[in-house]
């Protein structure tokens, strides 16, 4: 039976799952999302039972193959999400929001800053915004080449508590964002190709429930406490990581995908995996 363990970072995913469906069960506005989130919730289950058994077949394959497995399961948590999509917005947060947003980018001169030397900054923040996809992969690569294959679950374990909390609260917070519901309003004014591809995936792929907190601030985040935490002689990973999650933050606002408030919310969430790295790195301290 020891093929039908499951990693810390699968049981993670299983229990978001879990909380998914339980909440789809009281959700009032419609009370009819519980079926299919159950359903989902089930089919994970199944396939990560199913993989974990097929790694005593084939262990060298499946275990590569679970490696990657979480980057394909938060794709799918994020795109359940949309079953908690309102029938209307009621637009508070956003007009409260919004105000904060024209400060930070007009009257203390953001954008005009970032659009100081024409297009080369605002290209630059537009390729991290696009890239953040890419993240978990470009991670789970180094700590292959480094060595740290045996890291990569406790990659995913901090990795995943900064991008499922962000999904768990989007819900709580439905709001649309401000490219859409205030078109015009402190918009970039330099459009770029990769702008254009950046706008076309949020057309084709974006959920349409909430955008606070932001998941992309709080994964990339996430994703350098835990590339400080595994490569603590490399720093450079973790400090080139950082300033990566600093650049998508900004370009989050300048892109108007996000509120100002969305990344100081998505930054906070990932304060609660920064805190699960320091728990993992004293106990690793305390065994050795």
């Amino acid at each position: 039976m020891q093929g039908l363990k499951l990693r810390a970072s699968e049981w993670m995913l299983v229990g978001y799952f879990a909380y998914v469906a339980v909440l789809s069960a009281c959700w009032r506005s419609n009370p009819g999302l519980s079926s299919g989130a159950f359903g989902i919730l089930a089919a994970v289950g199944l396939m990560l039972l199913l993989v974990a058994q097929a790694e005593a077949y084939f262990p060298a394959a499946i275990s590569h193959f679970r490696d990657f497995l979480p980057l394909g399961l938060t794709l799918a948590a994020f795109e359940e999400m949309n079953l908690f999509a309102p029938r209307q917005f009621d637009r508070r947060l956003e007009l409260s929001w919004i105000r904060w947003d024209h400060v930070l980018l007009h009257e203390w001169h953001l954008r005009a800053a970032i659009e100081r030397l024409g297009s080369a900054i605002p290209i630059y923040l537009e390729l991290c915004y696009l890239l953040v996809y890419g993240l978990g992969t470009y991670c789970v690569i180094v700590l292959y080449l480094k060595h740290k294959r045996q890291e990569v679950d406790r990659f995913f374990l901090i990795c995943l508590t900064g991008t499922l909390v962000a999904y768990a609260l989007i819900p709580f917070f439905p709001s649309q964002p401000p490219r859409l519901l205030f078109p015009g309003m402190d918009d970039p004014t330099i459009t770029s190709w990769v702008r254009r591809f950046n706008l076309w995936i949020l057309k084709k792929a974006s959920i349409h429930v909430g955008v606070f907190p932001s998941a992309h601030v709080s994964s990339a985040f996430a994703a350098a406490w835990a590339m400080f935490l595994l490569l603590p002689r490399q720093k450079r990973f973790g400090w080139g990581v950082l300033a990566y999650a600093i650049s998508v933050s900004t370009a989050t606002i300048y892109g108007r995908y996000h509120y100002a408030a969305d990344v100081a919310a998505g930054f906070g969430v990932s304060l609660i995996a920064g805190a699960l790295f320091l728990w993992l790195r004293r106990g690793r301290q305390a065994a050795g």
